[in-house]
C-alpha cells in the first residue's frame, strides 16, 4: 500500500508517518507545502529521509495560494461570522488538491492528514479530496489510533527514535497555524474565553500602543478586483500580500480575538493575525464603492455570508461555491482604480479612492452646488409618492404600526 501524507516534519506528522508505516505496512510519500508560513520547509526532507521515505515532495505554492485561493475569496469581501478572514480555511483546498494530484502521480492508494477529530480541518481536507477524486481513500490517524495524549505520542517517538525536537524550552503554549494570509493561535490559556492573550503571543504585529506615532499612507491599485500594485510598484499576488503583511504589521493592524462556531458543532476561541488581509479587505470595499452598481453591490453583500460559510465548512470545490465565484468574478470586471489608505496604531482608514474609467461616482449629480440640470430634484416627489403608496394604503385601512 502507498499513502501520501501531508507532512510538516513536526512531532504529530512524524509520529503519523511511522504509525502509517507500521499499521498499514505502507510505503509513505510525504508532501510538504510552503504557503508562506514563514518557516523553512526544506528540513522536512532530511527528517523524512531518516524515516525511510524515498518519494518526498516539497513545493513552494505561495503564488498559487494567493492568486487562485486568497484573491478570489477577497473579491467577495469574505468574513465568517462578521470577523474571521478565513486564513486557515482557505489554505486547505490547495493542500487537498496537491495531495490528490500527488497520489495520482505516484500511484498511491490513499492520502493521510494530521487534523484532529475535533476540528474543522479534517472536514476541509476530506471534502476537498473526495470532490476531486471520489475514489480516494482518506486516512485520519487522530480518529483511528489509541494515543490519548501528546505524552503518548512523545513516548512513541522516543521508542521508535523518530527525529523530532522534544525540548519544550521556548516553545509556544498555543496551537499555531500560519500561511501568508494569517497566523492563528488556539489552545493553552486561550481555551478560557475570559483570558486575555499575552503580548508575547503575537508574532506578526506590534501592539497598537507600540506602533509608530506617525501615520503611513499607501496607495493600492486594483485591476478586476485584485490588488496589482503598491505605491506604483507592480507586484505578484504573493509579493503583494507579503509586503502588506510587513507594512500593516508594523502599525499594529490585523489582530482579532473571537469565539467562532466550528462546523463540527462546538464553539472555539481563537486569536488571529491577518495584517495584509485586513488592509486588502478595507481597500477592496473602497474600490467597489465607486465602481460597483448599487444593486450588484447589495447582492454581493447579501451572498457573502453564505460564501463565507461555504469556504469555512470546506466546500471550496463544491458546485455552489463555483457558481457563486462566477457571479463574484463577473462583478469585478469594472473594479479598477486606486485606493489611498492611512495606517495608524492598529487602524486602517480609507482617505481616497479613484477610478479613471470605471467610476460611477458623478460629481455633477451629487454636488450641493449648481448641478447645471444634471439632476431634477422635482423627480423625487413622484418617486417618494410611489414608494409610499403601500404604506399609505395600509394606514388608511387602519393597520396600526405602533
Amino acid at each position: 500500500m502507498k499513502i501520501v501524507l501531508a507532512y510538516s516534519g513536526g512531532l504529530d506528522t512524524s509520529v503519523i508517518l511511522k504509525w502509517l508505516q507500521e499499521t498499514y505496512s505502507a510505503e509513505v510519500v510525504t508532501f510538504t507545502a510552503d504557503i508562506g508560513q514563514g518557516e523553512e520547509v526544506e528540513p522536512a526532507r532530511a527528517k523524512a529521509e531518516a524515516m525511510g521515505v524515498s518519494d518526498i515532495f516539497i513545493e513552494d505554492l505561495t503564488e498559487e495560494f494567493v492568486a487562485d485561493f486568497v484573491f478570489p475569496m477577497f473579491r467577495a469581501n469574505t468574513l465568517y461570522e462578521g470577523e474571521y478572514l478565513l486564513g486557515t480555511s482557505i489554505a486547505r483546498p490547495l493542500i487537498s488538491k496537491r495531495l490528490v494530484e500527488i497520489a495520482e502521480q505516484t500511484g498511491a492508494d490513499a492520502i493521510a492528514h494530521g487534523a484532529t477529530g475535533k476540528g474543522n480541518d479534517q472536514v476541509r481536507f476530506e471534502l476537498g479530496a473526495y470532490a476531486l477524486n471520489p475514489n480516494i481513500k482518506v486516512i485520519a490517524p487522530w480518529r483511528d489510533w489509541d494515543f490519548k495524549s501528546r505524552e503518548d505520542m512523545m513516548d512513541f517517538a522516543e521508542k521508535h527514535q523518530i527525529p523530532v525536537d522534544f525540548s519544550s524550552g521556548g516553545k509556544s503554549p498555543y496551537s499555531m497555524d500560519a500561511n501568508l494570509l494569517h497566523i492563528s493561535y488556539e489552545g493553552g490559556g486561550l481555551e478560557d474565553p475570559w483570558h486575555a492573550p499575552g503580548e508575547d503571543m503575537w508574532r506578526w504585529s506590534v501592539s497598537p500602543e507600540s506602533a509608530p506615532d506617525q501615520a503611513q499612507e499607501i496607495v493600492l491599485r486594483f485591476e478586476n478586483g485584485d490588488a496589482v500594485a503598491l505605491d506604483g510598484e507592480p507586484l505578484t499576488p504573493g509579493r503583494m500580500l507579503k509586503r502588506l503583511n510587513e507594512i500593516a504589521g508594523a502599525h499594529g493592524i490585523g489582530r482579532s480575538d473571537l469565539v467562532e462556531n466550528r462546523y463540527v458543532g462546538m464553539k472555539s476561541r481563537g486569536c488571529y493575525e491577518t495584517p495584509g488581509g485586513t488592509v486588502l479587505l478595507k481597500a477592496h470595499r473602497a474600490m467597489e464603492s465607486v465602481t460597483l452598481d448599487r444593486e450588484l453591490a447589495h447582492l454581493k453583500d447579501s451572498l457573502m455570508p453564505r460564501y463565507a460559510e461555504i469556504v469555512y465548512n470546506g466546500y471550496w470545490w463544491s458546485p455552489e461555491r463555483l457558481a457563486l465565484q462566477a457571479l463574484i468574478d463577473e462583478s469585478q470586471r469594472y473594479v479598477n482604480g486606486e485606493v489611498r489608505l492611512k495606517l495608524f496604531k492598529g487602524q486602517v482608514s480609507v482617505v481616497g479612492r479613484r477610478s479613471e474609467s470605471d467610476s460611477l461616482y458623478d460629481e455633477d449629480v451629487v454636488t450641493f452646488e449648481d448641478d447645471q440640470g444634471a439632476y431634477d430634484q422635482g423627480d423625487a416627489t413622484g418617486f417618494i409618492r410611489l414608494n409610499a403608496l403601500r404604506l399609505r394604503i395600509g394606514a388608511k385601512k387602519g393597520r396600526k404600526l405602533l
